[in-house]
């Protein structure tokens, strides 16, 4: 747990959570969104561009609001999870439709993994997440130490 996350009210802790979704699903997350407006309100909420005045103006709540995903939003969250910002994602995906972006959706799921955040990519996903008790609760994430992939790329660089 970071040190700006303190236990509010006296039983939950703020999450702060990442939500996209990809044109094609921005209605899903939307609804999904609006079912669980008091949740969401109880944390701090990270979104690229579209989504993010559309939940702003749907729910009521201040989002962070980055770049749209296709102009650098994508990487803008990754680079959050990366610096420890981000707790959890919400990407409401299309699977079947291919994205200008597609390189940029796969590194952001990628980073995601990296740096062991819980991702939901669709309602279902979504629902087990919030209804998990670790969303009112502090939850420190296990990082895996890369320092022995660092050492050994830098000793097969200096050769």
């Amino acid at each position: 747990m970071f040190e700006d996350q303190e236990p509010q009210q006296g039983f939950q802790v703020k999450k702060r959570i990442a939500l996209i979704a990809h044109d094609s699903k921005k209605k899903d997350l939307l609804e999904w969104a609006r079912f669980n407006r008091g949740n969401l309100a109880g944390h701090e909420l990270y979104a690229t561009g579209t989504t993010g005045k559309l939940l702003e103006d749907t729910l009521d709540l201040p989002v962070h609001k980055l770049q749209s995903g296709p102009l650098g939003g994508d990487q803008q969250i990754g680079a959050l999870i990366a610096e420890g910002v981000i707790d959890l994602m919400i990407f409401f995906w299309d699977p079947l439709e291919p994205q200008p972006h597609d390189p940029d959706v796969k590194a952001l799921l990628r980073i995601a993994v990296v740096w062991n955040i819980p991702v939901a990519c669709n309602r279902a996903s979504a629902d087990f997440i919030f209804s998990s008790p670790l969303m009112a609760e502090p939850y420190e994430r296990i990082l895996p130490n890369y320092q022995l992939h660092l050492n050994r790329r830098m000793d097969e660089m200096l050769g």
